[in-house]
Parts: C-alpha cells; structure tokens; sequence
C-alpha cells in the first residue's frame, strides 16, 4: 500500500481547499475525499487513511458513519496525554512509595509519629507498612505482600495517643505494622448564598451553574461549558471525579493546580480561575472560558504557520512562563493541546496539573513527568532540572509552528512497530541530531538551536541572563516586550467566532459527547476520604467583585 505524497495533498486543496475538505470529516474520511478527487491522476492508489501532523499513522479502511474513527484508528496519537512516572524504593520485598499523612501515622520501625510538611514518610503499596524516609532501608521484616493488620491507637485521658500492649513489646529490629488513621470526616453541605452572614464570601455549587456543552477531555478530567445562571456569562468547569483521585500524590497534585490558578489569574497569558467547589463525588473547577480553540486544532488545519504568526505566539508564551518562573512555578507541559488562543487572538496557557510549585532561584526536582514528544533530555537522563524544562518545551513547540512536524518525527515509524513506542521516542530526544528545516531563516534556525540544546546550562533562557537572553535574541527583535504584555500588539490571526458560544474551533469528538455527569455511586463515594479535601472552596474575590457589578 503507497503512502499518500504530499503532493497529492496540495493537489487536493486547490481542488477543494482546506475549509471544505476538514470540515466535519476525520481523518479517515478525509483521506477517502482525496483518493475519491485524485484516483484519476493516482490510478494506482487504495484508499489511504492518515492525519497530518501525527506521525502519519496508517488506516486502511473507511469509518463505519461519518464521525467515527476508523478500525484500528487511536485517538490517543492525535492529543497525547502527560503523565507521571511515580518513584518506587524497592526494600527487602517492599515498594515503597512516598506519601504524606495528614492525619496521625507512626512509624513501623522506630515507632516515632511520622510528621511534617510534604509527603513525610513512606507506605508500602502491598502490605501497606508505612515508615519513616529516614527509617526505610533499615527495615529487616520482608514483605508479605499481604495487608498488614493495624494496631490500635488510642488517646490517653490527656489527649496523648499512646500505643498498645503490642506495640510496647516488640523489639526495635521488627517493624510495627501500619496505625490506622482516623476516619473520614463527612463533607459538609455545600453553603448557599442566602445563608451566608452579610460580608461573608459567597460559595458556589453546581445548581448555580447552567451546563452546556462538552469541550475537552483529558486522563481523569472532562471540561465543560457552563454559563453561571446569576450573571449569564460562560465559563469553562474542569470537572475530576475523586474516586481517580486515588493517592495522596494526586491529592498533592490537585491542590497544586488550585494554587497555580489562583496565581495564574493575574496575568494575561494565563487562563485564570473563577471558583472552585465540592460534591462527595467530584471536584469542580471553574475557569476562564477561551473561545478560540487550541493551537493543536489550528495546526491541524494549516499544518504550519508563518514565521510571523510563529514569533508572536513564542513571545507570548515566554512571557507566560517567565511570569509563573519568578512565581517559582515550572510549568512542565507545555503543547499545542495547552496553548488556547481568546477570541482576539492572544494565547493562554492552561491546565496546570503537572506544575511544580515553591522552586526558588537554584533549586531543582526530579519527578519524572510530561508529554514523551516534549520530556528534555535531562529528564530522560534521570537528572535534577529546574525551569530548563520549559525553555526546551518552548523549543518543540516552536519547531512544530514553524516546521509542520515534530523535531523528533521518525520516517516510517508506523511500518516498523520497534520504532514507534516511548522508549524509541526517548533514545531518539537523547541522541537524535535535531535538523532544522532548510526553509526557515536564519534567526530561526539560531532560536531553534537555542531553545534545543539538549545540555540545560547552555540552553537558552538558562544561562546567566536567563530571560533576557531570549528578549534579547535576534528572533525576537521585532517583538515590543511591553506592550505584548500589555496585550497592544494585534495578534496576527483572529479565529473566527459568531459569538460568545460558539464552538467551532473545538473538536467534534468533545463537542459532541452528551453533557451530563454520570450519577454518583453510594459505594464508590463510600470509600472517599472526603477530609483529603477540606478546604478546596474557593473564590476569586477579584471576579466576585465584577459580577456584583452587573
């Protein structure tokens, strides 16, 4: 079977043009449209299924009805999700895990409470043994990968818990099983307005909302559209069910993602947040709307941009970024999927899930974590990193505005099932010379190159000028920092866009999913440690003020 050239393709676009041959059709049938146009000239051609600009996968078949995918056809290639890959200790039969205890916990082995700030200890994911970070490689019982049953704490009558006779026998050398922790509080029923005191922040809940319509879906979230019933204006609800909330790491997560909304809603560039609220079966965020869809669904449709188009994007979201940088905020997923363009045409960043907050100046992480097409290589390498990260995810975006691919593309990797898996994708982020287009200018070849260093001291944006080196790069010396940040520059592309609610620039296959919640299940929520989210509630006193103005 003939891979499709694209030569046909720009054959197939005079014929009909980009709009026409898009709009509405998948992959599949858009493929089948151009065999269908182009079996004359191409006689010899099946009918071949790809999508350009992901890695041309290859469907030789016709979807059953229009809108569905055809057989074989993955939608995970088109948007690949980020991920994080958890650290495992491995100790005497046990996998540890870190965790952090927010109720009263001891420690197995020197029997001591596990306390302090972040995940302070770790648990056993098998036997459930939990001990100190400083106590683990010193534990000699080996693991029976069987639950370990709990020893009874109990509080003396001064309120000091003491343990049992048990605990009081055994000898240093042999862990204690793990104490159980105190029982889940019930969460409280949401607050409504009129039974707020005069002066009290408002709350809000999902009756005050009005759901419209399904606008994205990611690993365990799905976003909605949803106007606010008192003031009419629409906003966007992130909704995550807790039940995929299963370990303390996803609970530090998420209140991570909260408190870079919170941050991020003062800045233009950063999609900023409304409220936040509870029922026992989920959380809800509710966020700025951005109207005009994400760079992935523009890409789709023009495969590259111009050098133009290109500069302002990467300038806007460079100052993004520096913005939650001096917040002490790495970004660490930035794609096309996460970068929103409003209904003027100024890009927002969004989705804050893979943040790592509280990095001061020379501080580092080492969570392995990401979108594999953007992970830098000294992630790969298993090193320390810092705001590197981001500057070399700028890179691969920018590659990919510029050049129509990604820098990491491998040919034929569909045909060769040993190159198209992550660990080939990473070996070729590891030691792949990165080409640069002969198309592209000079200036762009050098910002490239700059951004793609794979060694991160001498990336740019990580060497001692740090953020000015990137103002001040020959790429950019078009750009007015000041007023892009003030948001006085035209941006060179307005999506087009009928009205507040208009949906055309967002996927079908989110937009036309039924936009309901599922009905909560008693036994799922029965299992929920409803107090791991006390405190979520929030409002944005900022957008609170406005709406009272209406």
């Amino acid at each position: 079977m003939m891979r499709l050239p694209w030569v046909c393709w720009s054959e197939c676009v005079r014929e009909v043009g980009w709009q026409t041959l898009y709009c509405g059709l998948n992959a599949c049938e858009r493929l089948a449209a151009a065999h269908q146009l182009l079996s004359p000239t191409y006689p010899s051609l099946d009918v071949i299924i790809a999508a350009p600009g992901c890695n041309r996968r290859l469907f030789p078949n016709v979807p059953a009805a229009p809108g569905m995918p055809c057989t074989g056809e993955d939608r995970s290639i088109y948007r690949r999700g980020a991920r994080r890959w958890r650290k495992l200790y491995r100790v005497n039969g046990h996998i540890f895990q870190a965790k952090r205890f927010n109720r009263r916990a001891f420690c197995a082995y020197c029997q001591d409470r596990i306390w302090g700030l972040g995940r302070q200890g770790f648990k056993c994911i098998q036997c459930k043994l939990l001990v100190h970070k400083k106590c683990h490689k010193l534990v000699q019982k080996p693991c029976s990968n069987e639950h370990v049953d709990p020893i009874e704490v109990k509080d003396d009558a001064n309120g000091e818990s003491t343990l049992g006779r048990a605990a009081s026998v055994r000898s240093r050398a042999e862990p204690e099983p793990p104490l159980p922790e105190t029982p889940p509080a019930p969460v409280a029923a949401p607050v409504r307005n009129e039974d707020l005191e005069p002066g009290s922040q408002r709350q809000y809940s999902l009756e005050d909302f009005e759901l419209i319509r399904v606008i994205g879906r990611g690993s365990y979230a799905k976003v909605l559209m949803v106007e606010l019933k008192r003031t009419k204006r629409v906003y966007a609800m992130k909704v995550i069910k807790k039940a995929l909330v299963t370990d303390d790491e996803d609970i530090d997560w998420v209140q991570t993602e909260k408190h870079v909304f919170e941050t991020a809603s003062n800045h233009p560039f950063l999609v900023g947040l409304h409220s936040c609220f509870q029922t026992p079966s989920r959380l809800f965020f509710v966020i700025e709307f951005v109207r005009g869809g994400d760079l992935m669904f523009h890409m789709q449709r023009q495969r590259r941009l111009p050098e133009e188009h290109a500069r302002f994007y990467a300038a806007e979201i460079s100052l993004a970024l520096h913005f939650l940088h001096e917040r002490g905020v790495i970004y660490r997923d930035l794609k096309l999927d996460n970068v929103l363009l409003d209904h003027e045409g100024h890009i927002k960043l969004t989705d804050y899930g893979m943040c790592k907050e509280g990095v001061r100046p020379g501080d580092t992480t080492s969570t392995f974590c990401g979108t594999p097409n953007y992970i830098a290589p000294e992630i790969l390498r298993g090193e320390e990193y810092g705001f590197s990260v981001d500057w070399w995810a700028l890179g691969v975006l920018t590659y990919e505005m510029l050049a129509g691919r990604s820098p990491f593309d491998i040919s034929h990797a569909a045909d060769n099932p040993d190159q198209n898996t992550e660990d080939y994708l990473f070996q070729v982020i590891l030691e792949k010379t990165i080409r640069i287009p002969r198309s592209l200018s000079v200036k762009a070849a050098s910002v490239l190159k700059g951004f793609l260093n794979k060694s991160p001291s001498e990336r740019l944006g990580c060497g001692e000028g740090g953020f000015l080196d990137i103002v001040s790069h020959p790429f950019f010396k078009s750009i007015e920092w000041e007023m892009l940040e003030q948001k006085q520059v035209v941006p060179p592309f307005k999506p087009r866009l009928e009205g507040e609610r208009d949906l055309a620039n967002f996927p079908p296959e989110f937009t036309d999913e039924p936009v309901h919640l599922t009905p909560d299940n008693d036994t799922e929520i029965a299992d929920i440690d409803q107090s791991e989210f006390e405190g979520f509630e929030y409002v944005n006193p900022l957008l609170m003020s406005l709406e009272d103005c209406v």
